[in-house]
């Protein structure tokens, strides 16, 4: 498909209808789209007949399709022929880090925790063996519904024809690079970055962040010089990974909503306006007055109501001595009376142990024949405590699994037989998944009995047993998936597991 046959209301695959035309570089041009079957707007790459990489990019698409992390592009489709090669992706909208510094750098510890989800992501990715090499401050979004995003792993270096032999010393370079930006406004990097203003240098060497911003904690400073400053790092070894980075940056506060100013009454709405970042628009929003709450009045008592109770309380204590003087005597004046046997009652009973979490030694995919076992990526992820990370299983063509199976699930081993209390796992927000909860003592379908079941599950639910449950297994078993944004999968985000004490 010539870039001359690509016009505005052009459709692809019968589906994705192209709108505006956001970009265009050296043969790829990229549009905003939409997606007729699901009705949202999606971000389309197409590419002129003689672009040398789309073999290149629509691969690496299809490889970045399969990432969890929601703090990545998600991949939705990719095609190559010879009249249609497009990739399709989520369009994302927010503010690009050039356009948080726009006015001056950010609080140090806002921009380290952007840049710390944003570590995290791309470790995550360097896991699956996909890279980014070409971090820039567009690739780091804000996202208006409050979250991070990092745009392009694997897909822009194809598209520019970058390769590496260090991918993962150049992304956490490039990562120092984004909290340089962040904690200064300026741009540490021998290519220029139309976005922001070169970094300031000294002898030859860029300024380290304190050197160029007052109030810039020192851990923060020696981060980005053992990311990306090599001269500066006067003997520290460097940050060699993302992985790396993410651990530098573990201890920092998460980013949170930037909190906008209340006002009497609404402000009228403000009409979005495309960033110059691929694929992302800015929207202004729109703060909400906040609630008025009224403490009630005091109820007023008069003097009559008092003395009528001050009168009944002293008859009620009157009576309450009188019954205790006449159960005491009698039992005096009956002393062959045997003693009374205590019998326990229900106030009285053991209380049975509390239920207390205990966290799995294991999680992973349970995709047993006809299943191939290529679901285990991010199972890991529900154990993390995180809940922005994620499990998720195969797209299907319908809920049962486009009749290839009849379930997935999530296998947890507990390292050692235990009594299940109950189980709660953080699910999509999709409704229509149908659930079971199956424990036992060997990890075959055959030895797991189903102890709790849920239909048409959505996000957090607790499966507890409707008897008493143990074993060191425990499985999480989708017989139903709900509609997704492509097809149908489970997603899993978090399981916390309680027991009351081993079995």
């Amino acid at each position: 498909m010539s870039t001359s046959a690509v016009e505005p209301g052009t459709r692809l695959a019968e589906r994705f209808r192209l709108e505006d035309r956001v970009a265009e570089s050296d043969g790829a041009t990229l549009w905003k789209a939409i997606d007729e079957i699901l009705a949202r707007p999606v971000a389309v790459l197409t590419f002129s007949p003689d672009f040398p990489r789309v073999h290149e990019v629509v691969t690496a698409a299809r490889a970045a399709s399969r990432l969890t992390d929601p703090r990545l592009t998600q991949v939705f489709d990719a095609a190559e022929d010879d009249d249609h090669s497009y990739v399709v992706s989520e369009w994302v909208t927010g503010d690009t880090l050039a356009d948080l510094v726009a006015s001056g750098p950010l609080d140090p510890e806002r921009a380290a925790g952007l840049v710390a989800e944003a570590a995290e992501a791309l470790a995550h990715a360097h896991e699956a063996n996909l890279h980014h090499l070409c971090l820039r401050p567009s690739h780091l979004i804000w996202t208006t519904g409050n979250t991070v995003k990092v745009l392009g792993v694997a897909v822009d270096a194809a598209l520019s024809g970058l390769t590496t032999d260090q991918p993962a010393l150049d992304d956490a370079e490039g990562l120092g690079r984004l909290l340089y930006a962040g904690l200064t406004g300026h741009w540490p990097g021998d290519e220029e970055d139309d976005s922001l203003p070169a970094a300031p240098m000294d002898d030859g060497h860029f300024c380290t962040p304190r050197q160029v911003t007052a109030g810039v904690p020192s851990y923060l400073d020696t981060v980005t010089v053992r990311a990306c400053l090599p001269e500066s790092r006067r003997g520290q070894p460097a940050l060699a990974s993302p992985a790396e980075v993410a651990e530098s940056l573990a201890g920092v506060a998460r980013p949170m909503p930037i909190p906008l100013p209340y006002h009497s009454s609404p402000p009228s709405v403000t009409s979005a306006s495309p960033s110059e970042g691929p694929g992302t628009d800015r929207h202004t929003a729109i703060p909400q007055p906040r609630p008025t709450m009224q403490r009630p009045a005091p109820v007023q008592h008069g003097g009559t109501v008092n003395r009528v109770l001050m009168t009944v309380v002293v008859l009620l204590v009157i009576a309450a001595v009188g019954v205790g003087a006449w159960t005491i005597g009698r039992s005096l004046g009956s002393p062959n009376t045997p003693e009374a046997q205590t019998s326990p009652t229900a106030g009285s009973a053991t209380p049975k142990a509390a239920p207390h979490a205990v966290k799995p030694k294991k999680a992973a995919a349970f995709d047993p024949p006809p299943g191939d076992n290529e679901e285990n990526e991010g199972a890991e992820l529900t154990l993390d405590g995180k809940p922005s990370t994620l499990w998720k299983t195969d797209t299907y063509a319908n809920a049962e699994f486009g009749n290839l199976k009849d379930g997935v699930g999530l296998m947890l081993d507990m390292g050692k037989s235990m009594q299940i209390s109950d189980v709660v796992a953080t699910l999509s927000k999709a409704s229509g998944a149908t659930v079971e909860l199956k424990v036992g003592d060997r990890p075959e379908l055959s030895s797991l009995k189903t102890v709790a079941r849920a239909k048409d599950a959505s996000g957090k639910i607790t499966l507890t047993p409707e008897e008493a449950a143990s074993g060191q297994y425990v499985l999480i078993w989708f017989t139903k998936l709900p509609a997704d944004s492509d097809g149908y999968r489970g997603t899993i985000y978090e399981v916390v597991v309680h027991s009351p004490g081993s079995a």
